[in-house]
């Protein structure tokens, strides 16, 4: 088969798109025979000027204007989209699903007791207003207040970074305490961190910050260190190069039915690291599980560190939570094996035995029950280790 010559056209700056990257390049060495061209690309600019002359076989870009649409359908080739705003009708296109992000952040506040819930998007992008939207929705219908602020956008003429800034502090300033404020995409959460602590406002226990993309250079560096939503880009970027193969032999697609990826879940860091339940001794339990659930615990344990008697105990922590006090330790345990599978090369008995599991029969039995995947099939889908 001919080698076939594929232009990126995506930012090489963030973790999002770097994630992009490695699933084109995980389906072109399993399936395809491609030639790449990658040029270093700032989101929103224009196609480089060899694109003109270029004479390739297909395209995979995050279209973000329509002047660089209409530059890019010149070409004739076929082209797969990985931008959410749309700017080409009828160009097939992949994403991550924003709803599932939405409801991620929603879960992972109500999860630790917050009832003011908070939105800081960038409105130049179309995802992040749906995302914003999304989470609004999770938070009235569960009856939570709900804030939310909208930057300029970052790429308007109107920009002004240090306007902007004192704009986020005067919102933040404003919001009742504790609340949980979910930042569009890491970059803005970073900028809410940033603006409660030159505000004075301690991170997390009045304001609890999560982003989006767990960019790793962004999320260590911020103070204190970032919790974020962990989107499955791998998957989108190889689902995409898969499209984009089919369609360079000849399938017509259309773009009724994009390609949407789900989130893999969340890494917790410091800056979610609390909980908002008023209820002391619940908030003690729920401190006590996240510490030691990896430890084999049973509710008999969690007692111990309580001045509740057992009944008097799950009956607050049902009402509180959600959850019994059993299901939440059994929660807690699925979370940290799927963060093993996913981010480290500990083979699953390795990864029972820390979980205190005496078998790694046991492990998959549970892992199957509350994921509906074993272990194995969940890190071929999604550890992120794998070339």
């Amino acid at each position: 088969m001919a080698r076939r010559s594929v232009a990126l056209l995506i930012e090489t700056s963030n973790g999002y798109s770097r994630g992009l990257f490695e699933g084109v390049i995980a389906y072109t060495k399993v399936h395809g025979s491609w030639s790449v061209y990658l040029t270093e690309q700032e989101r929103g600019a224009a196609p480089p000027t060899w694109l003109k002359n270029w004479g390739g076989d297909g395209i995979i870009a995050r279209i973000e204007t329509d002047a660089i649409g209409r530059q890019l359908v010149q070409c004739g080739v076929p082209i797969v989209d990985l931008s959410a705003a749309r700017h080409i009708k009828g160009v097939p296109w992949a994403d991550t699903e924003d709803r599932a992000i939405a409801n991620l952040a929603f879960q992972h506040f109500a999860e630790r007791g917050f009832r003011n819930l908070a939105y800081c998007g960038d409105a130049g992008f179309q995802w992040s207003m749906k995302r914003g939207l999304h989470f609004r929705q999770f938070a009235e219908t569960a009856s939570c207040q709900f804030f939310e602020h909208q930057s300029v956008a970052r790429y308007a003429r109107s920009f002004d970074a240090v306007a902007e800034k004192q704009r986020t502090k005067d919102w933040i300033r404003q919001l009742p305490r504790p609340v949980g404020i979910m930042g569009c995409y890491d970059f803005k959460a970073q900028e809410v961190l940033d603006a409660c602590r030159q505000s004075g406002v301690p991170v997390p226990t009045e304001v609890a910050v999560i982003g989006v993309d767990n960019d790793h250079l962004i999320c260590e560096l911020s103070e204190p260190s970032l919790s974020s939503i962990i989107p499955d880009t791998k998957q989108t970027g190889y689902e995409a190069a898969s499209l984009l193969d089919r369609m360079m032999a000849g399938e017509v697609i259309t773009d009724e039915q994009p390609l949407m990826t789900q989130p893999l879940g969340i890494q917790l860091r410091e800056s979610t690291d609390t909980v908002a339940i008023e209820d002391d001794q619940i908030a003690k339990a729920l401190q006590f599980i996240r510490r030691k659930a990896s430890a084999n615990i049973r509710v008999t344990d969690v007692l111990e560190h309580v001045d509740l008697s057992r009944r008097a105990f799950e009956h607050r922590f049902k009402k509180l939570v959600g959850l019994t006090p059993h299901e939440e330790i059994q929660r807690v345990r699925m979370n940290r094996a799927k963060e093993l599978l996913r981010d480290t090369d500990l083979t699953v008995p390795q990864i029972a035995e820390r979980l205190g599991f005496e078998h790694s029969e046991y492990l998959g039995a549970a892992f199957k029950r509350e994921i509906g995947q074993s272990p194995g099939e969940y890190r071929r889908m999604h550890g992120n280790l794998q070339s």
